[in-house]
């Protein structure tokens, strides 16, 4: 299906739920999926396999998706919304961390393979393609060889909080780029911000 023939999107921020993993590294899906969902006035219910959020938004309908599967299964929750609301791979969004991007850096693609992520594996296989667009989001890798778990597990440095919060609300505009004009404008828009 043709992105525009369909005007439903699923806008996935991948995360681990429970208290100890809030305000994590790897957490940075979670957090970009609660500032759009703040933008767009929008609130999350517990749902089927994760935190969800409908609404319209300027003639399209959304589906915002925070997994409850753990960071390793997300591609459960994220197939099974697609599945459910009937939304293409081209209109869905995964919003993620990444070690090979230095902090606050972006890059959002239309395809690719999962770069070491677990999430993002878990999402190729069970969806059968490595053409899922997704928003990579830096993280930075500032940790000692053997540490990678604990580092993405680790809380924001006061330092890092500073150069986050800025890249978040970037973050929620390029989600609504991609949205309203498609992930080539976004990409040309947001890469290289």
């Amino acid at each position: 299906m043709n992105p525009s023939e369909s005007k439903k999107f699923l806008i996935a921020g991948l995360g681990n739920i429970g208290d100890e993993y809030a305000n994590t590294r790897h957490n940075i899906g979670f957090i970009v999926l609660d500032a759009l969902a703040m933008d767009l006035k929008a609130t999350f219910k517990s749902g089927r396999l994760g935190a969800v959020a409908t609404l319209r938004f300027k003639g399209r309908s959304l589906v915002l998706l925070k997994p409850s599967t753990y960071m390793n299964l997300s591609g459960k929750a994220i197939q099974y919304w697609m599945n459910t609301e009937n939304i293409p791979r081209e209109n869905t969004l995964v919003v993620l961390d990444d070690l090979d991007l230095p902090t606050g850096a972006f890059r959002m693609k239309k395809k690719g393979g999962d770069g070491g992520h677990n999430g993002l594996n878990h999402i190729i296989m069970t969806t059968g393609t490595e053409e899922v667009p997704r928003l990579r989001i830096g993280v930075g890798n500032e940790f000692a060889k053997g540490h990678q778990i604990d580092y993405v597990l680790g809380k924001w440095t006061k330092e890092e909080e500073k150069i986050m919060l800025p890249r978040v609300n970037l973050a929620v505009d390029a989600i609504k780029s991609f949205i309203c004009e498609g992930v080539d404008k976004a990409m040309n828009q947001y890469n290289n911000k």
